[in-house]
């Protein structure tokens, strides 16, 4: 009989007898709890414990430290007889491996169980080992989250993995620094304990052999280390990682293995490095992939490191590259750039652009996250904000309690104007709302009417549930009392100076308001002095300081002017004794400081509370001038008091005025 023969023979044989112990393992796991399958009195040491792979499992921190080597030789705990003859790390050919049955066999196995059966059949050389933790783990990644929780279960129940364990540490020093990397990443993401013996003895190795890592070696340590708990040797390793780093740097030229070591060195590099680790990727630039940069500005959001041009460079590939980057990708970039604080608006707004053009392929949680996201990073993205107004409007009752509340606040903070479509999309989402009265919580219910407000929007059932006695006394043991007095205050305000038509009249009590003497901010001093100048020549203009309007909005300076033609109209009504009240024959304006933050990214448009403010003064004959930290930061007075100027007398730089009129504004 032929040797291929025999091992066909040996193959089929091999791969029934896996199906069968698969089968009967599982059919025990499904009517057994877990515990440990290794009897007492085996004669190797557990490498890992059952408890600890099932606190792994229910994703709670390892707390055993059971079998951490901090000192011994990597073999001082092996029987003399197990020791293995010192030889390289290739002593088999290439030849060998490709005929070996074993590899075929490990590329078959399609669960973890089938890889353990199979070492239990066949006993794996060192290269081997790492072979099977690596396609275990490559195995996994492939599973849904439930297939890969059971499939764990069966893995740490399974005898032959502290078998294959032990093995790994057995062969760790005749396998390639590439194997060893790989072998611990493949542990780590296989959720052996980090304590354990086997994962500390990888790192003890790796240690060792640091000085010899090539940079994909590094790499993929580096990758490991990401995801393992602070101890002395992942401290001992990163340091010596940083070193390595530091003094191999300029011979890098990998883009991948660069960000992998950028995230391990993480927040605590010294800023130098980061610098030299900044100048290296801007000379690999060119050499950026689509993932590369996407990659890249997570990897500075992990560093806590800002280079603008960098960030730049990263941008304008993926803006360039938009179409077709999955959910995931794009909204870990959304939450990168937030937690650098960077925006750029030509991405955002091609991320905007393209998601909005293609929403048919996002699930409603997706669209939800990404607005959610958008709104942390004060961008309002037109587009979808347009394009998911129109899907609540065909089809509002969808949306959970939960997709509610979170579509009142981006709408309400970002203050976006849908125009012919607003009142229709603001009573869709009155009507869900409406739907939840019976079940949504008092907190839930003042958020989501206190966003309303900020929209301009009054539904009667909802605000007047809000005011039943019953629910205010649920409010009243509130862990935020600050946040809810601030909301009561502007649903107070709103009822007052919006004056909306109700069914009956409803009022906020006093009692949930907070202090009624609100504190007055300080005014702008360099605004003040600017208004100052700019006025001093101006009789018939009039300056107040620090105004509160309705006792809740601040107004830095109030500025009464006359207004020309109602002046020559009371002149007029004068003569015949009449005349006018100051408001008909004058113009307040309200020139307020406002944060960068009051205004949505790269435009001027107000939003939010802001907003709200603006529109409440304009109901109160208030003109609203807008003055920025930005605006005052002009080279000059000379410049800043242009800039007034033109604010509060516009008819000084408009075109069509004509000359008499511009004399009469002079005199």
């Amino acid at each position: 009989m032929s040797v291929w023969v025999i091992e066909e023979v040996m193959r089929r044989g091999l791969r029934f007898c896996s199906r069968g112990s698969l089968w009967q393992q599982r059919n025990f796991l499904l009517s057994a709890p877990i515990k440990n399958s290794c009897s007492p009195d085996k004669q190797f040491f557990h490498l890992w414990s059952p408890r600890q792979s099932q606190t792994w499992l229910s994703r709670s921190p390892v707390s055993s430290v059971r079998f951490y080597s901090q000192g011994a030789n990597h073999g001082d705990d092996l029987e003399d007889g197990e020791r293995l003859p010192s030889q390289p790390a290739d002593t088999a050919s290439a030849e060998r491996q490709r005929k070996s049955p074993f590899l075929e066999l490990l590329e078959s196995c399609g669960s973890l169980s089938d890889v353990l059966d199979l070492t239990g059949k066949y006993s794996p050389t060192a290269r081997q080992v790492s072979h099977c933790l690596t396609h275990m783990w490559a195995t996994t990644k492939k599973m849904t989250d439930e297939q890969r929780r059971y499939e764990l279960q069966l893995m740490f129940e399974h005898p032959a993995f502290d078998q294959l364990l032990q093995r790994a540490m057995k062969t760790l020093v005749h396998i390639s620094d590439e194997d060893v990397t790989y072998s611990l990443l493949s542990m780590v993401n296989l959720g052996v304990p980090q304590r354990s013996r086997v994962v500390q003895t990888f790192l003890r190795t790796c240690q060792e052999k640091l000085n010899d890592f090539d940079e994909k070696s590094l790499s993929i340590l580096a990758s490991s280390l990401e995801q393992i708990e602070d101890g002395a040797n992942v401290r001992a390793l990163k340091e010596g990682m940083r070193l390595v780093v530091e003094a191999r740097l300029p011979g890098i030229k990998n883009v991948m293995a660069l960000q992998t070591m950028m995230r391990l060195l993480g927040r605590d590099a010294p800023k130098d490095l980061k610098w030299k680790l900044e100048k290296k990727a801007l000379s690999m630039t060119d050499h950026f992939s689509l993932p590369n940069a996407q990659y890249m500005i997570s990897t500075m959001a992990t560093m806590g490191f800002f280079s603008k041009p960098l960030l730049d460079v990263c941008s304008k590939k993926i803006t360039e590259n938009i179409h077709g980057i999955p959910f995931n990708r794009i909204f870990k970039l959304l939450q990168s750039c937030r937690e650098l604080r960077y925006r750029d608006v030509h991405l955002l707004t091609s991320i905007s652009d393209y998601v909005a053009s293609s929403l048919d392929i996002w699930t409603n949680k997706q669209l939800l996250l990404f607005l959610s996201v958008f709104e942390n990073l004060i961008f309002c993205p037109a587009a979808l904000m347009d394009a998911y107004a129109d899907k609540v409007i065909a089809n509002p009752d969808v949306l959970t309690l939960k997709d509610l509340l979170c579509v009142l606040k981006v709408y309400s903070s970002l203050s976006y104007d849908l125009q012919d479509r607003r009142q229709q999309f603001l009573d869709s989402l009155s009507r869900v709302l409406i739907s939840y009265l019976p079940k949504i919580s008092a907190f839930e219910l003042l958020k989501a009417v206190y966003c309303l407000c900020l929209l301009g929007h009054f539904p009667y059932a909802p605000l007047e549930q809000l005011l039943q006695s019953s629910v205010l006394e649920k409010l009243a043991g509130s862990k935020f009392p600050k946040s809810q007095e601030r909301m009561f205050q502007t649903v107070d305000v709103c009822l007052r100076v919006d004056d909306p038509p109700l069914p009956q009249p409803l009022t906020v009590p006093a009692s949930v308001l907070g202090d009624p003497t609100p504190s007055t901010p300080s005014v702008n001093p360099r605004l003040l002095l600017d208004l100052q100048s700019l006025l001093e020549d101006q009789v018939h203009m009039m300056l107040q300081e620090g105004v509160m309007v309705e006792n809740l909005y601040f107004i830095d300076a109030a500025v009464t002017k006359p207004t020309p033609n109602q002046t020559s109209v009371c002149e007029a009504r004068s003569g015949g004794g009449e005349g006018c009240s100051p408001a008909e024959s004058s113009e307040r304006i309200a020139v307020m400081y406002a944060p960068q933050s009051g205004f949505c990214y790269g435009t001027s448009n107000p939003r939010g509370p802001l907003a709200v403010k603006i529109r409440h003064l304009k109901i109160l004959g208030y003109n609203s001038v807008l003055v920025t930290e930005q605006d005052l930061q002009s080279v000059s007075e000379e410049a800043r008091i242009d800039f007034l100027r033109e604010r509060i007398f516009p008819q000084h730089h408009r075109p069509e005025t004509q000359p008499d009129e511009k004399e009469h504004l002079r005199s």
